[in-house]
């Protein structure tokens, strides 16, 4: 789709397939009753599509608890307050509608491409390590994780973003732009298949500056976990 004009059935195909199943995890997540103080809620484990996909469920995702290190520990979040994009809430400005024009706006076309751009060890805070590039990209393969990519008149890609979808939920992981305004598009290409799929809940974890600019709020870790619940049914 080029910009803004509506999605058609052939663009949504990979988004409304249903993922091939993976079985329970091995790992049991404590309640939520038992979690403790903060964000961080439990550590180790492993990422196995039926882990990562069992702590989505359960309103948790994986993110290491230090890059930096030679063997980074892996950690499971749950943020409180929780960050989430309502989709009637996206900010549209008038200048985005025309920047946003400039991009053709794919799905699943180039999804290990977009992580590994997530992943430029040169971004500031970087976190993905190959261990999660190749995780997401088997979760991808097993029809659970998705991109939405925007590519310029040159067919080059110019920014993107990817995450995991169960059920109505949708669970942003990261996003990048080598061209103004192309994250922004691909977040606007998501938002209208969310809302063509019936979808309900876009989760972006934790709620920056940057994404409070396009409509994100923040909400109690409580009403979340009642909210993705809900969403993957």
């Amino acid at each position: 789709m080029r910009g803004t004009r509506e999605q058609g059935d052939g663009d949504r195909a990979s988004f409304d397939a249903a993922p091939q199943p993976v079985g329970p995890s091995r790992f049991a997540f404590p309640s939520p009753a038992a979690w403790p103080a903060g964000d961080l809620i439990a550590v180790g484990g492993d990422l196995e599509p039926s882990t990562i996909v069992a702590a989505y469920r359960q309103g948790v995702f994986p993110m290491v608890l230090d890059a930096e290190e030679p063997e980074p520990m892996l950690g499971w979040w749950s943020p409180d307050p929780r960050g989430i994009l309502p989709l009637d809430l996206l900010r549209v400005s008038a200048s985005l509608r025309r920047s946003a024009r400039r991009f053709d706006v794919r799905v699943d076309t180039a999804f290990a491409q977009v992580v590994r751009a997530c992943a430029d060890p040169s971004r500031e805070s970087g976190w993905i390590t190959e261990e999660f590039i190749a995780a997401y990209v088997r979760l991808h393969d097993l029809g659970w994780a998705h991109s939405v990519e925007a590519f310029d008149a040159d067919g080059r890609l110019a920014g993107g973003l990817y995450g995991l979808r169960v059920g109505r939920l949708f669970a942003g992981e990261s996003m990048f732009h080598r061209q103004r305004d192309a994250s922004k598009t691909a977040l606007m290409g998501l938002v209208r298949l969310m809302r063509l799929s019936g979808m309900t809940l876009l989760d972006v974890q934790w709620c920056t500056d940057h994404l409070r600019s396009l409509g994100a709020i923040e909400v109690s870790r409580a009403r979340y976990l009642e909210m993705a619940a809900a969403a993957v049914g």
